[in-house]
């Protein structure tokens, strides 16, 4: 009987922060790329591919590996954009992982980095779903409005970003939440 009530606690502890985490303070959206996996692998993956994010980025695809995207690649190292993040995870065209650091406008949260997961799932030859997460912000007012820049810089500007450049160039497609 204690080995039962020990495997049911056991499960609850493992399983109910899994859950509520995502839920919580993550987020998590989806949208559907017209374009394969290999094409959408190479987009978020590559300097070339990440263009269509912003002008210029530095990745080294591996783990622990650079990670950055330079949104204004004129200014300094630090000031570029998203300086300092790091590759986590590398399963080619099935999901990859890495740190993701706040702008200077927010500089409590500026030198701590959440985790952003996408994950693709071909539909077919022409067609993926990506699934997109990010998670690790803090609590309180400030990372509070962390979150929710990146909820709509994510849903409303870069997904459809990347949906538009395989697309026939419209930025109309929103990222489900």
């Amino acid at each position: 009987m204690r080995r039962k009530a020990f495997v049911a606690l056991f499960m609850f502890l493992i399983v109910t922060p899994l859950l509520a985490g995502e839920s919580e303070r993550g987020i998590r959206l989806e949208t559907t790329v017209m374009a394969s996996v290999d094409q959408v692998w190479h987009a978020w993956t590559t300097e070339e591919g990440l263009k269509f994010f912003a002008p210029a980025s530095h990745v080294e695809l591996r783990p622990g590996g650079a990670y950055e995207i330079y949104f204004d690649p004129t200014k300094p190292a630090g000031h570029r954009g998203a300086d300092g993040n790091r590759v986590m995870l590398v399963q080619d065209k099935v999901a990859f992982a890495f740190t993701w650091n706040a702008p200077e406008t927010f500089p409590l949260a500026r030198d701590q980095h959440t985790h952003v997961m996408i994950r693709l799932y071909p539909m077919s030859d022409h067609e993926t779903r990506l699934v997109f997460t990010q998670d690790g912000f803090g609590e309180g007012k400030d990372w509070d409005k962390v979150r929710e820049y990146f909820q709509k810089a994510w849903g409303e500007y870069v997904l459809p970003r990347l949906v538009a450049r395989f697309d026939d160039g419209s930025a109309q497609h929103a990222a489900k939440h």
